[in-house]
Order: structure tokens, then C-alpha cells, then sequence
């Protein structure tokens, strides 16, 4: 079960944001929240409520919707931030000019999911199909007197 949460025409540099983003992703909620605590970065806060966000959302679907969902076992499972519309705006310049700028707007989006449950190799076992390894390959006597590549020595190895 996944969890979502968006924040739309944030003004933050998509560049930016993604820094931030990816010192969270893969982590549990819980240290992601601490990660975010302790960022030196503006965008820090907003993603953090972003992530509480997110939280909440998937609190909510457990308890109203009947899900069965445990918020302890949550982690962030992409965090991403696309650019958005940008602002253009004119800077006055010398002898009558003017040069133009970019404001640039991000959407930032987390998707959260829950550990544990039922993995892959687990599932197959439960279905009845047993896990089949393929042998390791045995060196045979050609393959191990591979030619070496004619290198040139160093001086040092001389």
C-alpha cells in the first residue's frame, strides 16, 4: 500500500528541493523527520510538513478506511520534485536595458510505504513453486590461461 503527498507551486528551485529529498529517500519516517530537523536548508521545513502530510494520510486511510496500516513501519519510498511553471520578471539594467529572469516553482510529491508483509521469494515458496539456483560455472583449464594484456612496465616494477 502506498501513501501520497503533494505540495504544488512551491517557491523553491526544483534543483534545490531535490537536494534535500534525497537525504530522506529510502529512510524510515522517523528518521527522515530527524534528517529534515537538522538540514541547514529552507526547503527543509516544507518538506517535512510535506512528510507529516503524508503520514497523516496513511494514519487516516488505516483508521477510517479500514486499511491495515502501521505507521512505525513506514518509509519514504520516492521523493521527487518536478519543475513547475516559471515566474519571468524583468531586472532593470544600465543605459536603459534590461535583463530578463527566471523565478523557478517546483511540485514536490512523497510517496510513503509500508515495510514488511509478504516478499518475493516468500511468495513463491507459499504457492508451491520451490527456488531453483542455477550451479556456479566451474573455471575449465582454456578460460583460466587467458592470455594477460602486454602492458608496459613502470619503472618501479622493473
Amino acid at each position: 500500500m502506498e501513501f501520497k503527498a503533494k505540495a504544488r507551486f512551491m517557491r523553491v528551485s526544483p534543483q534545490k528541493a531535490r537536494l534535500v529529498l534525497d537525504l530522506i529517500k529510502g529512510k524510515r519516517v522517523e528518521e527522515a523527520l530527524t534528517t529534515l530537523m537538522y538540514a541547514r536548508k529552507r526547503v527543509a521545513v516544507d518538506i517535512s510538513g510535506l512528510l507529516r502530510s503524508a503520514i497523516q494520510n496513511a494514519d487516516y486511510l488505516g483508521q477510517e478506511k479500514g486499511f491495515d496500516v502501521d505507521v512505525d513501519q513506514l518509509f519514504v519510498k520516492s521523493a521527487v520534485a518536478n519543475d513547475g511553471p516559471r515566474i519571468k520578471r524583468i531586472r532593470p539594467a544600465p543605459m536603459g536595458r534590461a535583463y530578463r529572469y527566471q523565478r523557478r516553482i517546483s511540485h514536490l510529491e512523497i510517496v510513503l510505504a509500508q515495510k514488511g508483509g509478504v516478499e518475493q521469494e516468500d511468495l513463491a515458496t507459499v504457492v508451491g513453486e520451490e527456488k531453483t539456483h542455477a550451479p556456479a560455472k566451474k573455471k575449465t583449464a582454456a578460460s583460466a590461461k587467458k592470455k594477460s594484456v602486454g602492458r608496459k612496465k613502470t619503472a618501479a616494477a622493473r
